[in-house]
């Protein structure tokens, strides 16, 4: 016959265990006795991060610059190649070119030279002098047109 306490001494040693594997994340692996005695457990721990970015108000927000606008003035007739930093397209038929330090020169076009040809990108390829030159050296398409550098213009910002 079982003593009358026993179910209860029962419960009261399991309760500890069945506690802790509730307490347990679902992706933890079970704990494993090694050979010396002690316990092994591994555990995932994931974390979220939330930022909040406040939205701005009409009066918080800063007013967009002024466009800079450019009178042309004479240019080079060949400009380094080493010095070109980038490109812009303002106009059609002339593409402006970023020249380190700051300078613009805009590269007038062929009039035989299409708009839409060169809006998706371009090469400039110098010639053994290093330099890119107005009415010897052309810039060629992504689609494989070219146009040629009729005259560069030296960009100066209007008053």
């Amino acid at each position: 016959m079982l003593h009358p306490a026993l179910p209860i001494l029962l419960l009261a040693v399991t309760a500890p265990a069945v506690a802790a594997l509730d307490a347990a994340p679902p992706d933890a692996a079970p704990a494993q006795q090694s050979l010396d005695g002690t316990m092994v457990a591994q555990m995932t721990i994931r974390e979220r991060v939330v930022i909040r970015v406040p939205r701005m108000s009409a009066a918080s927000r800063l007013p967009l610059p002024v466009p800079v606008r450019y009178k042309e003035k004479k240019g080079p007739k060949c400009v380094a190649a080493a010095e070109l930093a980038g490109a812009l397209i303002q106009e059609p038929g002339a593409v402006d070119l970023v020249i380190t330090g700051g300078k613009r020169l805009r590269a007038r076009l062929d009039k035989d030279c299409g708009p839409l040809d060169y809006y998706a990108g371009f090469y400039l390829r110098p010639a053994a002098d290093g330099k890119v030159c107005a009415g010897r050296d052309v810039l060629r398409m992504r689609s494989g047109a070219s146009c040629g550098i009729a005259t560069f213009r030296t960009l100066v910002a209007a008053k």
